[in-house]
Formats: structure tokens, C-alpha cells, sequence
């Protein structure tokens, strides 16, 4: 294994931070939140036509750039230092990769370019708060493969149903949180199909504007992370895929693309956890208490010390999962678990260390302890993250054996 970063994607660090300093900056990020799709359009057409963000990680032939999910990663590195709100997570790292993988010739080749130039936005749906067991990040009630359980409804009343009505696919149900589920321009439904007797999960591509879809954005505990309430009342739908019967096929392709996006936001965590640090650092060698910064106490030295020693650890593993993702490896879940508590101690501290103001609406700290508390509650908590990887390794079977 060669840990170094190529020129490119040294490249494409640089210069996504170069922009999103321009660009997203403390001002920009709280006017962003406050717009109806909770994002700056103008800074999504910059990331897609400058920088070619949501094509880094799809294949040449469907108009991507033909990367791997370390520069993805990297990317990802970058938005999460500005806590940036945009389509990519919801697009290009949830949706694209199960378009990729079960979608038809006709499917890819109508939405993937799309896409890959920004011009389209997607989000995954999936019923209540059951995200993290869909993408086999967290058990469920389906043993350890993760998520083949009954989340998506399970034959019985809630999640979304479907059926079949006049040669198509008909959707009712709701999906309450559905990341930019309120303002993508495309849906990917998981809903429940065959009742009891052929009880199989699926994927449908249903479009904004369909009849009888209602979206409401939902007041998030992360407005940097905005999410939609979305409705289906007796939706038309396009099922993803030219097969109804191979619901293993659609669960291994979530458990795929849910390893790829712990990797994603491992990255995120740790490029939140290492901005939030450099405030504090920064705030406590300037505050002086007793006629000294309060930096120089010993106290705040070792806070500080254990924090970074966090924070880097985290980043070794998050690059580590990115590599080895690529490479047909699936450690995204312990990567995401570690970098997730690196935020939650780093953002800790730093509303500690910074007082009374640190708090309060009007400074950014509490924008990343936000940030590390709702990602626990959509694609956690780190406890389940690291049982369920213990689970998949068969971990404390092999102990028992022993």
C-alpha cells in the first residue's frame, strides 16, 4: 500500500478549499441554510461545472470522470471542513452508485450524465429512520447480513408500499427523513412489495414533479444537512431495473453503496473534526485569562494534545477505508465510527474551551457538534456501527470457539 496522495489529488484538495474559502464562508453557509432547498445553487453549479464533483467517482462512459472513491473521499474531506451544504452526499454518493449498479441501459444512459454534470440532483427515500439499516451500516432485524430485514415495511401498514396497476408500479406511504428529500430533482424509493407470500424489497426512480407526491422540508437538528418529509400518495413510479424479482440483487447493491458513503463520511468527520480544532486552537491562543492566553495552561495543552491525537487517528483510518474500498474491502463502518467520535470530542471541546460564546447561535462551534450529533442519529449511533462490524467479522463467534 502507497499512502502518498498523487499530485491529482492533491490537486483536487487545493482547490476545493481554495473555493469553498470564497465561497462558504461563515456568512454564505448560514444564508444557504436559510433558502428553501437549505443550499446555494450557484456554489452546486460551481462544484459541478468548475470542479467536476458529482462526476469524480462514476465511469467515463456514463459522463464521469472515472476516479475511485479515495478522490471522492477527499473531496468529501473538504465540504465537511466548511460543514458545506450541497447535493453531493444525497446525489452522487447515495443515489448515482445504485443507478449505477441495478439500473437498466436506457436508465443509465437517461440519468447518469445528468448526473454527473450537476444538472440533476437525487435522494435516496427510505421509510422512517432507517437509513443506517438499509445501507447495512447498523443490524437490523435481518442478522448479520445487515439489511435484510423488514425496513421497508415489511408487508404491514407504514414505510412505503407498492403495487402494480395498469402495466406500471403505483407508490403510497412516507419517507420522513430523506436527505434533500424536499428539493432533488429525482427520487430512489425502497418500497415493500408482494405482501407476505413474496415479500421482496425494491428501488423505484420517481421524478420531483410526479402526481400525488407531496415533499415538506423537515426542521433538522443540522441545517447544514437539510432534509425533506416525502409523501407518496398513490405515486406513479419506474421500478430501477428490468427485473421485479431479485430483491437480493437491491440489497447488495445498498450494502455496496453504504460502505462507499461511510468512507465518504468518515472523510467528512474528520475534515469537520480537524476545522473545529484549528478554531479552538486558534481562540485559546488569543483569550487571555490571569494576564496569559489560556492556551498556555496545561490543562488546555493536554485537552488540546488528546484531541488532535483523536482527530489524526481518525484521519488514518478514514484514508485507510478509502483505499481499501477500492480495493474490495469493506471496512467504511469501523472508519465512520471513529471519525464520528473524533467530531464528537473535538466539537466538545471546542464549545468548552471556548467559553460562553461558544454555545451561542452566533459562533460556528456549535455548528460541528450539530453536525457529529445528527450524523449519529441518521447512520449510527458508533456503538451499532462497530457491533455490527464485529458481527460481519464474526468476531466474538471466533471467540467463542476459541
Amino acid at each position: 500500500m502507497d499512502a502518498r496522495f498523487t499530485a491529482e489529488q492533491d490537486e483536487i484538495r487545493r482547490t476545493l478549499r481554495d473555493l469553498l474559502a470564497k465561497r462558504c464562508g461563515p456568512a454564505e453557509l448560514r444564508a444557504a441554510v436559510d433558502t428553501p432547498a437549505g443550499h446555494d445553487p450557484a456554489l452546486w453549479t460551481a462544484l459541478a461545472d468548475g470542479l467536476g464533483l458529482p462526476a469524480l467517482a462514476l465511469p467515463e462512459t456514463c459522463g464521469g470522470v472515472g476516479c475511485s472513491v479515495t478522490e471522492l473521499a477527499l473531496a468529501c474531506e473538504e465540504t465537511g471542513r466548511a460543514l458545506a451544504p450541497s447535493p453531493l452526499l444525497a446525489t452522487t454518493v447515495l443515489t448515482a452508485p445504485l443507478l449505477l449498479a441495478l439500473g437498466t441501459d436506457a436508465q443509465r444512459e437517461r440519468l447518469l450524465p445528468r448526473l454527473a454534470s450537476g444538472a440533476l440532483t437525487a435522494a435516496l427515500a427510505v421509510p422512517g429512520p432507517a437509513l443506517a439499516t438499509a445501507l447495512a451500516l447498523t443490524c437490523g432485524n435481518g442478522g448479520i447480513g445487515g439489511n435484510g430485514g423488514q425496513w421497508a415495511g415489511g408487508g404491514r401498514a407504514g414505510g412505503v408500499q407498492a403495487r402494480r396497476a395498469d402495466g406500471g408500479w403505483r407508490l403510497y406511504g412516507q419517507a420522513d427523513q430523506v436527505l434533500d428529500g424536499h428539493s432533488a430533482g429525482l427520487l430512489v424509493v425502497a418500497a415493500h412489495t408482494g405482501g407476505f407470500a413474496r415479500s421482496r424489497t425494491l428501488l423505484f426512480l420517481v421524478p420531483g414533479d410526479a402526481p400525488g407526491l407531496v415533499r415538506t422540508r423537515q426542521t433538522a437538528l443540522d441545517a447544514t444537512r437539510p432534509q425533506g418529509r416525502v409523501q407518496l400518495r398513490d405515486v406513479p413510479a419506474e421500478l430501477l431495473g428490468d427485473g421485479d424479482d431479485d430483491s437480493a440483487a437491491v440489497l447488495t447493491a445498498l450494502a455496496r453503496t453504504g460502505d462507499t458513503a461511510a468512507v465518504c463520511l468518515a472523510a467528512e468527520a474528520v475534515g469537520a473534526a480537524g476545522r473545529v480544532l484549528e478554531l479552538t486552537v486558534e481562540y485559546v491562543g488569543r483569550r487571555e485569562q490571569f494576564g496569559r492566553p489560556i492556551g498556555s495552561f496545561q490543562a488546555v495543552k493536554h485537552r488540546l494534545a488528546d484531541v488532535y491525537v483523536q482527530v489524526q487517528a481518525a484521519r488514518s483510518a478514514a484514508y485507510y477505508a478509502a483505499w481499501a474500498t477500492a480495493h474490495g474491502e469493506t471496512v467504511g463502518g469501523l472508519a465512520l465510527a471513529q471519525a464520528l467520535d473524533a467530531l464528537r470530542g473535538a466539537a466538545a471541546a471546542g464549545i468548552q474551551l471556548h467559553g460562553g460564546v461558544g454555545f451561542t447561535w452566533e459562533h460556528d462551534a456549535h455548528l460541528y457538534l450539530k453536525r457529529a450529533t445528527g450524523d449519529e442519529l441518521l447512520f449510527g449511533p458508533v456503538h451499532r456501527l462497530r457491533a455490527h462490524a464485529a458481527d460481519r467479522a464474526r468476531l466474538f463467534e471466533a471467540e467463542e470457539a476459541g
